[in-house]
């Protein structure tokens, strides 16, 4: 294998795995925005919550797509 080839294996390895934590990210903070604005609520169902979290991944997955539709 030569040194090109590592050097792309490389580069598409960190690429990828800084997508999974780009969407954990995105996901957690929309949740946890959720969650504060269930506690200030006070609400007995932490509609926000879920509905923030729901929102991330979907926020996440275009991210996602978008930056695999991107050709460099």
């Amino acid at each position: 294998m030569s040194d090109k080839q590592k050097d792309k294996k490389a580069t598409n390895f960190i690429k990828y795995s800084g997508m999974g934590f780009q969407m954990l990210g995105t996901i957690g903070i929309l949740a946890f925005i959720g969650y504060k604005i269930d506690l200030y609520r006070e609400s007995a169902q932490m509609i926000f919550t879920a509905l923030l979290g729901v929102l991330g991944v979907i926020v996440s997955l275009y991210q996602i797509i978008r930056q695999l539709n991107n050709k460099e």
